[in-house]
């Protein structure tokens, strides 16, 4: 077999577990635990709390300014930490998505994980990589390229930091490395649940394929077939297995997500109707807006894929050629027909769907709060 053409779940999360290798939570290397205090201490709990302190008793125009990168780096390390309390989970699930590559026997089977799932996941790993890029040189040219001596983001130190030039310089070094390791914390976070939920999907696909293939092959025998049926119960219960692991490692991380869009949505509206003070402060503020929509969309879509995809298996399984099965045969498809029939849908705190319905919810809540706000303005 060609091993370009066999399904490989794991070089999908190569570049994902690289994420967590350069932020010294995993990985083999020397120095990595003190990688991984350093930045977890200096710049996942402190860089947050020196931003919401570097707010107190400011002006108001300045407060809204800030107040959306200061939310969107506290809902980060939120979403980091909880990412890391399940690390040992989303290893079991991806253990779990091997077996199922490995069940991908057919070439139909292979040529369609790999033109589809396969390269969308890479494109999405891909997309959020460039995003993240180009977000850390913006940023960090704008600090660069800024009147005065004025830091990226409005913060506090223990100290004036205007005090010299060498004190400026180091003060604003920390919040450019702090910034960039964030949005390499972010790229773990936000990449996870779009990149995993395109995978299972197309593993719940090639499922469907091979329940709706059974008993049409003229040359195997009643007891292979019932073999293949057998198969495919255990590739479903693995399948569910994923899905209960995806619940426990989804369920606090997208509320997070939910809370952080709605949150900086309503605040980035505020900052474009009343404290834009120009053009470019307005174009920046719509691209972080539309930001918002961007990191909660992919998510949303392909976890209304998935729930689709579970929803074909009943129609799969009736495809199948059960008529001139035995009753033995038919015994265990009941049950299979049973166990699919179980709606399949991840929610982010047990609560919000994490399909499209409540993405446009969400920009349903968006226009709302626009044209509240709108009418306080006139």
């Amino acid at each position: 077999m060609d091993s370009r053409k066999e399904v490989r779940s794991e070089s999908l999360y190569q570049t994902y577990w690289l994420y967590w290798r350069l932020l010294g939570v995993e990985g083999d290397y020397p120095f990595r635990r003190l990688v991984d205090f350093l930045i977890t201490f200096f710049i996942t709990i402190l860089f947050p709390v020196h931003l919401i302190l570097g707010m107190y008793k400011k002006p108001t125009i300045q407060v809204f300014r800030s107040l959306h990168f200061t939310s969107e780096c506290l809902f980060c390390s939120y979403k980091f930490f909880c990412f890391r309390w399940k690390l040992h989970e989303i290893k079991a699930l991806e253990r779990l998505l091997q077996d199922l590559d490995n069940r991908a026997e057919s070439e139909e089977e292979r040529n369609y994980f790999n033109k589809n799932p396969s390269r969308v996941a890479r494109i999405i790993s891909k997309s959020y990589l460039v995003a993240a890029i180009s977000a850390i040189i913006t940023a960090t040219i704008a600090g660069l390229f800024s009147s005065g001596r004025n830091l990226m983001y409005l913060g506090w130190f223990p100290y004036n930091f205007q005090a010299t030039a060498s004190i400026y310089w180091l003060s604003f070094a920390y919040q450019a490395i702090g910034s960039s390791l964030l949005i390499l914390e972010n790229l773990a976070n936000d990449s996870y649940p779009p990149i995993t939920f395109c995978v299972v999907t197309g593993h719940v696909r090639l499922l469907v394929m091979r329940l709706g293939r059974i008993g049409h092959d003229a040359k195997k025998s009643g007891s292979e077939h019932t073999k293949e049926l057998i198969e495919g119960i255990q590739d479903h219960r693995k399948l569910m297995q994923i899905v209960r692991l995806l619940r426990s490692i989804l369920r606090l991380t997208q509320l997070g997500q939910f809370l952080s869009s709605g949150i900086n949505i309503s605040i980035t509206l505020i900052n474009i109707l009343f404290f834009a003070e120009n053009n470019f402060a307005m174009i920046y503020y719509a691209v972080f807006f539309a930001a918002m929509f961007i990191e909660l969309f992919p998510s949303c879509y392909y976890g209304t894929l998935m729930t689709m995809e579970f929803d074909k298996l009943p129609y799969a399984i009736f495809s199948s050629n059960w008529l001139k099965m035995d009753r033995r045969h038919n015994r265990s498809l009941i049950i299979l027909m049973q166990l699919t029939l179980v709606p399949v849908n991840i929610k982010a705190g047990g609560i919000v769907g994490i399909d499209m319905g409540a993405f446009f919810a969400t920009v349903r809540m968006a226009y709302s709060f626009y044209t509240l706000a709108l009418s306080f303005r006139l």
